[in-house]
């Protein structure tokens, strides 16, 4: 059989060769006449593109490159990890470019991996998750070597970078205000790391919701967390002294540490302690905790990194935008709402 190529199926098809490789990457701005018109050439004659070719003839490697840096470091034990990770390769999939995955453990891997990322020619652009303020070294470098660059999660420095995020001071404010509405007035908060824009804009909701439902902020009410479950069992004890009546954990794996903290001091949910989490994964439906949380779509923040990521690298988009997605507050037995 002979090689086609894509001028062959662009004559036969009565089409332009970019119309034939926009269809063949899946890419949009095709009518629907015209990309079926094309798929039927591509299945009357056996065409399947060479993917080596394609590279050399676009000087694109069609491959993203998803880098989380040395300070995530429980990315295998934090199931949201693996939630995002799963958005980010359903994306991929859906518009046929390849995930290359690299786990920056530490600032040696980080030296290592950098120029191999940052290679004209090896990955089209970039997914980082971050929020933290180690990773700014990391995006700065990939800002400075011109890779197109979506941020999972809000930077330190966010003015010159595009980022996806929810709005974790609206979000926290949601889940603590739904305590006050429930009577509840010793609120407590498990707070992520305060080194990270996460832990420090849940914090922010936290005290904000307290003042505005006129309660005063108790900081023996307060404790930092790590984002584990033994993280949030351990700030928990060091708040169960000072008797709260409620919990808002800034995630749910340390949420459910802190459900059984409680438990050992025979503190009952939601009689004597009501718990709200956030990220809404599913064990916090799990019956033996129904976790009252904030619901973040973790699986289509992935999908909408690399859609954004592909806008860019598609059409040249360098000027910086920020992507808020929508939260919702998910109300179980653990908050006491549905408790008779």
């Amino acid at each position: 059989m002979l090689n086609l190529t894509l001028e062959d199926i662009a004559k036969k098809a009565g089409v332009s060769r970019s119309t034939v490789s926009r269809v063949v990457n899946n890419q949009p701005n095709v009518s629907e006449d015209v990309r079926k018109r094309v798929l039927d050439v591509i299945q009357d004659t056996g065409f399947h593109p060479n993917a080596a070719a394609r590279t050399l003839a676009s000087q694109r490697s069609w491959t993203i490159g998803l880098v989380l840096p040395h300070s995530i470091s429980f990315f295998f034990t934090d199931p949201y990890y693996p939630l995002l990770t799963k958005g980010i390769a359903q994306a991929c999939n859906q518009y046929n470019y390849t995930l290359a995955f690299f786990l920056v453990a530490t600032k040696e891997d980080e030296e290592k991996i950098f120029p191999r990322v940052a290679h004209k020619g090896f990955l089209d652009g970039v997914v980082v998750q971050s929020g933290h303020h180690g990773d700014q070294g990391i995006i700065g470098r990939m800002i400075d070597a011109n890779l197109p660059l979506v941020v999972a999660g809000r930077p330190f420095r966010s003015d010159n970078v595009t980022y996806v995020d929810v709005d974790n001071i609206h979000a926290a404010h949601k889940a603590v205000s739904h305590l006050i509405g429930l009577g509840r007035r010793r609120i407590g908060t498990i707070t992520g790391p305060t080194s990270s824009t996460v832990g420090i804009d849940r914090l922010e909701g936290y005290r904000k919701a307290i003042m505005d439902g006129g309660l005063m902020i108790n900081e023996s009410l307060i404790a930092e967390g790590d984002f584990t479950e033994g993280g949030g069992y351990d700030a928990m004890k060091k708040i169960i002294p000072n008797k709260p009546d409620a919990i808002f954990a800034a995630s749910d794996v340390m949420a459910i540490g802190a459900m059984r903290a409680a438990r050992e001091v025979n503190l009952k949910t939601p009689d004597d302690i009501a718990f709200v989490g956030f990220d809404d994964l599913p064990m916090a439906a799990y019956p033996n905790i129904q976790l009252t949380t904030v619901r973040q779509p973790v699986v289509q923040f992935g999908i909408r990194a690399v859609e954004t990521l592909i806008e860019m690298i598609e059409n040249g988009i360098t000027q910086p935008r920020h992507l808020i997605m929508e939260t919702e507050l998910i109300i179980r037995e653990s908050s006491g709402a549905n408790h008779k």
